[in-house]
């Protein structure tokens, strides 16, 4: 029995799983002698209760809040960085402006090319790569910087990987260990031609990605790197190839040699990374939108696997 302030006695009839609790509380609502009033406060708000259920309404509704870009305003060929320096000298270079500035992840298009800087680590790389299906890229380009391991990659030496060690866990959350960490072999034969075009030689071989940014002190894993013989160590290329492989987007990635951490005087500086970027990014960044355009042109498709 519920009893108002009036002092009328109402049967109370157990109505959950009949009604919903919206229901419920705006017909005892109105029926109330208070009125609206007494239960204003209490009111859920409708404009915040809009379930999201299922994958493709929560990445749909994801990318445009982390990146302050509409859907229908993304090109259909994406570039990745970790830098804000080659959003910047794409937005320059186009005539362009920077978009997300308030947001996590900062971004540039011109016609159907797209640069997003998504952060560094391996859990923002599934994130922005989980986002991205919602507009279902023709082909998405990581140009990311890397550690050499073996000695051959020297700082400004581009690297074109063929497959990656996945070292950095978060990939195991889209598929079993022992599936391996590979990219789109169409998309690298295009960007392959295209740093030839350039004038350019790359090196072509293996990238252990790890979730560790601070390990250069650490002997043992320099020893281990050594021992699976990578070419060398990032922490983004193997989450990115399985992550795109999950979502069925083709995905390829163009590494740049920004450092020597195997040896102490190798090891990444301020100065050291601000040199590189000086002498190196300007054409790491040309040759990953020529490969692009290369693709936008010809008409070319890259999906080289049936999802």
């Amino acid at each position: 029995m519920l009893r108002s302030h009036r002092g009328h006695c109402r049967t109370f009839v157990p109505l959950i799983g009949i009604y919903s609790f919206e229901e419920i509380f705006f017909n005892f609502r109105a029926q109330s002698p208070a009125g609206p009033h007494l239960f204003r406060a209490f009111a859920p708000n409708r404009a915040q209760s809009s379930a999201m259920k299922t994958r493709r309404e929560i990445v749909a509704n994801w990318l445009p809040r982390y990146t302050g870009v509409p859907l229908n305003k993304f090109g259909g060929y994406v570039l990745l960085t970790n830098f804000d320096r080659y959003v910047q000298l794409f937005a320059q270079w186009h005539r362009v402006p920077v978009m997300g500035k308030d947001k996590p992840m900062t971004s540039a298009t011109a016609g159907d090319i797209t640069i997003i800087n998504f952060g560094m680590g391996s859990a923002t790389a599934a994130t922005v790569m989980d986002l991205l299906s919602a507009i279902k890229p023709k082909a998405v380009l990581f140009l990311g910087k890397c550690g050499g391991v073996k000695h051959r990659a020297e700082i400004g030496d581009l690297i074109l990987p063929i497959a990656a060690v996945r070292g950095e866990g978060t990939s195991n959350d889209y598929f079993p260990p022992e599936v391996p960490a590979l990219p789109s072999f169409a998309l690298q034969k295009a960007i392959s031609t295209t740093i030839r075009d350039f004038a350019r030689d790359y090196w072509t071989g293996t990238i252990y990605t790890t979730n560790r940014r601070v390990w250069e002190h650490d002997e043992a894993f320099k020893k281990y790197l050594k021992k699976i013989r990578v070419l060398a160590v990032d922490m983004e290329t193997a989450t990115i190839f399985m992550t795109g492989f999950f979502n069925e987007i083709p995905t390829g990635a163009l590494l740049l040699v920004s450092d020597q951490p195997m040896v102490p005087e190798g090891v990444k500086t301020a100065e050291s990374d601000k040199q590189v970027d000086e002498k190196f990014v300007n054409d790491h960044l040309k040759i990953g939108i020529a490969a692009l355009k290369q693709l936008l042109n010809k008409g070319l498709t890259v999906k080289h696997l049936r999802f």
